[in-house]
């Protein structure tokens, strides 16, 4: 069986003291409410593939990586087993939503719709994108 490597990006920032998370919708029905994400390329380490898939993804150039939070073995809806790579990255963009078209392949008719979220259970995410959130949450609770 192939594994099929993907990267997701929580994003996060601060913002009136309270830590927020970037998801995004789309303008494709049934694809629900995700975390930025993408494949890992043939030659791309994880960490490389997670910074080339949030610039494609949100249009967000000024990251900073605050490191790998999490990786496992899952299967996707599609059968097909992913290695997931779950890194935190943080911005200082003071927008509170926005619209971008992702500029990765097969994504020519996509129109993101990106905005902060800033509690752990306030939206539903897409199977597998929350699966690691806790750890975002909690870390921050516990460094303060």
């Amino acid at each position: 069986m192939q594994v099929l490597e993907k990267a997701f990006g929580y994003i996060t920032r601060q913002y009136e003291e309270r830590l927020q998370v970037l998801v995004f919708e789309q303008n494709t029905v049934g694809a629900g409410i995700q975390i930025p994400k993408g494949t890992v390329e043939e030659g791309e380490t994880p960490l490389e593939a997670v910074m080339r898939e949030m610039v494609e993804e949100t249009g967000l150039t000024n990251l900073i990586v605050q490191g790998l939070i999490a990786q496992d073995y899952a299967e996707h809806y599609s059968g097909a087993l992913q290695k997931r790579y779950f890194y935190h990255l943080t911005s200082d963009d003071p927008r509170q939503h926005w619209q971008h078209n992702p500029t990765g392949l097969n994504e020519a008719n996509l129109q993101f719709t990106l905005y902060w979220m800033d509690e752990e259970h306030a939206v539903k995410l897409a199977p597998g994108h929350g699966d690691y959130l806790y750890r975002i949450f909690s870390s921050v609770t516990t460094e303060r």
